[in-house]
């Protein structure tokens, strides 16, 4: 993997699982698992196998149809939860164990009722054992967000000592501010001996709206993998969209990293997720919410009739939408109109179009949105209709 490539680890099917109501089957998770294969994402955390005879079997069939990503399942410390989840990914062709522990203080003295170097040695124990059975092993440090460096260095060198091939370092409940969240990874990536052994990766929750900057703020500061969900999804506020950071770092190319997906999925998968989670994207969601491309106001949709880019960064075709979307509202101008009318077949002179945009208006005043067919029926009644046909 060259410096400038990050690695996406979607976790759609694991974390963003977790929200309630969300319960996919096993023929819900392949169909899911197909598509981020072919979306072009380098991990796919399947489940977590030890969790559910249903969730065990989810990863276990998604081991054996997967082509190109990693397939990885999740365990804690536990002997029992690593010999299920390399039970159940023994069909993969790129398997991944990911194991980890709690390691701030809060979870080290309310969780675990234990104390900091009884949790160093459980992290080697935990990471030497997967390693036993998969060469590819991800530590994880549960609530590392809000534990302290110093402590954190410590525990990512056992891992490392261990085995560990990937650390994860996740602000498990979003509480980092970005500034912070990429100094943490800075001092990891600048102290942690043996860090050229293993990449560090990026797994923030969105509790205060902040998931997607942290992550960026990660990969600015040196890891190397983001872990993320189609549309958000996840426990609580959720965690990194997948589309967010794939997108940013593509539109910024001077901070020179790259991912290997293919974003004219984006729009799709997005859709595909939020039918079979019965969870519906919220219309201002970037990227691929329904109003991510869409103008309402008369303005800018002056600007972006006359060219795109006056308004919009990212080429709807980009990410899987078909073309920017002029909304008729009665904040629309006359240019809105005039080119919605030419796109159901009407040529407006500017005498039609102000005779016109008057009554245009008065429909707009009382519906939320004009549609084509009242378009329609404004320039039928207009005193210019014959000369319009």
């Amino acid at each position: 993997m060259s410096n400038s490539q990050i690695q996406i680890f979607d976790t759609t099917l694991r974390d963003g699982e977790q929200v309630p109501g969300c319960k996919l089957n096993t023929e819900q998770k392949l169909i899911i698992a197909e598509q981020l294969d072919i979306l072009g994402v380098d991990v796919i955390e399947a489940g977590f196998p030890i969790s559910s005879p249903g969730d065990f079997i989810s990863v276990e069939e998604i081991s054996k149809i997967v082509k190109n990503a990693t397939v990885c399942g999740l365990t804690r410390a536990v002997e029992k939860d690593i010999e299920t989840a390399a039970d159940a990914l023994k069909k993969a062709v790129k398997p991944r164990i990911h194991t980890g522990i709690g390691t701030s203080d809060s979870h080290i003295k309310y969780k675990f009722n234990s104390n900091r170097e009884a949790i160093l040695e459980r992290a080697f124990k935990a990471v030497s054992k997967a390693k036993s059975f998969v060469e590819d092993v991800e530590f994880y440090a549960e609530d590392a967000g809000r534990t302290e460096n110093e402590y954190l260095a410590r525990v990512c060198e056992a891992a490392i000592k261990g085995g560990a091939t990937v650390l994860n370092i996740p602000d498990t409940t979003g509480y980092c501010l970005p500034e912070e969240y990429g100094a943490k990874i800075k001092y990891l990536y600048e102290n942690v001996k043996g860090i050229e052994k293993a990449i560090l990766s990026c797994h923030c929750h969105n509790d205060l709206g902040l998931a997607t900057a942290n992550s960026i703020a990660g990969v600015i500061n040196g890891a190397r993998q983001i872990e993320c969900t189609i549309n958000g999804i996840g426990e609580r506020a959720g965690n990194t969209a997948l589309e967010e950071v794939v997108m940013i770092l593509k539109q910024h190319p001077t901070l020179n990293l790259d991912t290997n997906i293919n974003t004219s999925m984006l729009y799709g998968l997005s859709q595909l997720v939020s039918e079979h989670m019965g969870i519906s994207t919220q219309p201002n969601k970037a990227i691929v919410g329904a109003n991510a491309f869409a103008h309402s106001s008369g303005i800018h949709q002056d600007g972006v009739i006359k060219n795109r880019e006056t308004y919009e960064i990212i080429d709807p075709k980009d990410v899987g939408v078909t073309e920017s979307a002029i909304i008729l509202t009665a904040r629309s101008g006359r240019a809105a109109l005039a080119y919605r009318a030419k796109n159901i077949g009407y040529e407006l002179t500017k005498l039609q179009l102000d005779d016109i945009y008057t009554t245009f208006l008065e429909y707009a005043d009382k519906k939320k949105e004009v549609e084509d067919n009242d378009v329609r029926e404004i320039i039928e009644k207009s005193k210019h209709y014959k000369e319009i046909i």
